[in-house]
């Protein structure tokens, strides 16, 4: 078995951390710049930044916020929210970003992972997949843009093949049934997901105990379990996880 990441995740608006429940309702949770160092030393394998308001209020990710955070650690950092071409993914890496993660941009227009990956390499190119059930779709899950407020009538799963195909690195899916919840991953998804691509997919929305983290593994298939309620308001230490993963005899990096 391949080593298992632990990613926490900053959802930032307003230059802080927020986090809410099913995509609203949000609190604050702190200072990037704190959380971030925090978390390295905690032990976390990589870090995220998602500008979750960026798509909605129409403009660009706050590149300042890339600077301050990547300056004070050294772990890979992914950034998202609101990457919409090539020129915005050049300003992002300069920034300090190890790698981008796009979402809505890419479903309007699927040829900028292609060409971002045969620029910067697939291994930096994240593409993240906001789904919801929808009975209607062939998976049951149908993707969402813009920040979780609009259904595009394309299915979640047959969608994170297509991403593979033109070139994506990683595969980040969060349902919006389960983001903030604290009631586990949606399994059902993640699964899906991952047993429909080759690439690394990334488990998220909903992890609130140690087992919802083994089973992001176990039954989601997910090579990196993000988290961000649990691990922003202290409800687990990234240790904790790592410790009860590798008492289940999964391989992670102490």
């Amino acid at each position: 078995m391949e080593t298992i990441k632990i990613m926490p995740c900053l959802d930032m608006k307003e230059g802080r951390v927020v986090k809410g429940v099913n995509f609203i309702n949000l609190k604050d949770a702190g200072d990037p710049v704190e959380n971030a160092k925090f978390y390295e030393k905690e032990g976390a394998d990589e870090l995220a930044i998602l500008d979750i308001a960026v798509t909605v209020e129409n403009r660009k990710t706050r590149i300042q916020w890339v600077k301050d955070v990547s300056s004070v650690i050294d772990i890979p950092l992914t950034v998202g929210g609101g990457i919409s071409t090539i020129a915005d993914i050049e300003l992002v890496l300069e920034a300090g970003a190890d790698k981008v993660s796009m979402n809505s941009a890419v479903v309007i227009n699927p040829r900028l992972i292609e060409e971002a990956a045969k620029r910067y390499g697939s291994q930096r190119i994240t593409i993240a997949i906001d789904g919801r059930r929808n009975k209607e779709m062939p998976s049951g899950f149908e993707v969402v843009i813009s920040g979780g407020t609009n259904p595009v009538g394309k299915d979640a799963v047959l969608w994170a093949k297509e991403c593979e195909e033109y070139g994506a690195g990683i595969i980040l899916p969060t349902s919006m049934d389960g983001d903030g919840t604290k009631a586990g991953y949606d399994l059902e998804f993640t699964k899906a997901i991952s047993q429909a691509v080759k690439i690394p997919v990334i488990a998220s929305g909903g992890a609130g105990t140690l087992e919802h983290f083994y089973e992001g593994v176990v039954i989601g298939g997910a090579q990196i379990l993000l988290a961000a309620s649990v691990f922003h308001f202290r409800i687990l230490s990234i240790r904790d996880v790592k410790e009860f993963l590798r008492s289940k005899g999964i391989k992670v990096n102490l």
